[in-house]
């Protein structure tokens, strides 16, 4: 273990792991309870199984898409740490299972040779942003929305301002208006559009399927990309503030826009934005 510090080059990526072995050898010698583990583990990917001893580890691919190298490398660990086979879910990620928790950071340590990350993959975080499987080869497409999406990936994975939410986060990016990526079922959903040769997207907001399903509402006919970064900050950071946090089952965003009405939501997520500044744009390569 001693020797992540030389494999990982990322000192942030290192900082994790170390983090995570730190608390895993904290709560087998009784250090930590089981709650306080819980919500920490489940930040970094992974996930308690019904077997007793074994874990479920859920590795976070953006607009699910990988490498033919990274498909190896992920075949490998399952092959070494898991059970041989890689479950891919409706979010895009994989899923490795009957893994050991003292190994689970030699397995994040071994994704992470090409870059693949276990980070916020569960939890209160910001989930896996996933997109159309079309996008980029769409033909009725408006613009390839690969680069936006990765840059919402990459502005909150391990952004403190959605590391311990009241519950998740859904975000989509569609290719075209027919919808593939269904934003009208998530938290946020993007759309492209051009409007008199600018690039924008059609916005859909507090969507979710669950016990009880909730459209989402079209906020955004047309919001210009460089509002998209800022715009979503500001929707996370009211729903951070003001969403539920005792009853899990209310927690999602679409159950606090029903509370308090889209009208307030919006103007709530305004003030928020317009106290933002452009240096919000400057880490996510828009």
């Amino acid at each position: 273990m001693q020797s992540f510090r030389t494999e990982i080059e990322n000192p942030i990526v290192e900082k994790d792991i170390l983090e995570i072995r730190k608390k895993i050898n904290a709560f087998n010698n009784q250090e930590i309870d089981e709650e306080k583990f819980r919500s920490l583990r489940l930040a970094r990917g992974v996930y308690g199984q019904r077997q007793q001893g074994v874990q479920m580890i859920r590795i976070k691919l953006p607009l699910g898409q990988f490498t033919a190298k990274q498909l190896i490398r992920m075949a490998a660990v399952s092959d070494e740490y898991a059970s041989s086979n890689l479950h891919i879910t409706t979010r895009q990620d994989i899923q490795l299972h009957y893994v050991p928790l003292d190994r689970t950071p030699e397995l994040w340590t071994e994704l992470e040779k090409d870059q693949i990350t276990l980070r916020e993959a569960c939890g209160n975080t910001v989930r896996n942003v996933t997109a159309s499987v079309y996008a980029g080869v769409d033909p009725d497409e408006a613009f390839d929305v690969t680069p936006y999406a990765y840059a919402f990936y990459e502005y909150f994975l391990r952004n403190p301002i959605c590391q311990d939410m009241g519950r998740k986060f859904k975000a989509a990016f569609s290719s075209a208006a027919s919808d593939q990526a269904l934003t009208f079922i998530h938290d946020l959903g993007f759309i492209p559009v051009i409007k008199k040769g600018q690039r924008g997207f059609r916005v859909m907001l507090g969507g979710g399927i669950g016990s009880q399903p909730i459209e989402a509402n079209e906020v955004f006919s047309f919001l210009e990309v460089d509002r998209m970064i800022p715009f979503s900050e500001a929707v996370i950071r009211v729903f951070d503030r003001h969403g539920e946090r005792n009853k899990r089952n209310k927690a999602r965003l679409k159950f606090l826009v029903k509370e308090i009405g889209l009208t307030t939501f919006l103007e709530w997520v305004a003030e928020e934005e317009n106290s933002l500044t452009t240096k919000n744009l400057s880490n996510c390569g828009l």
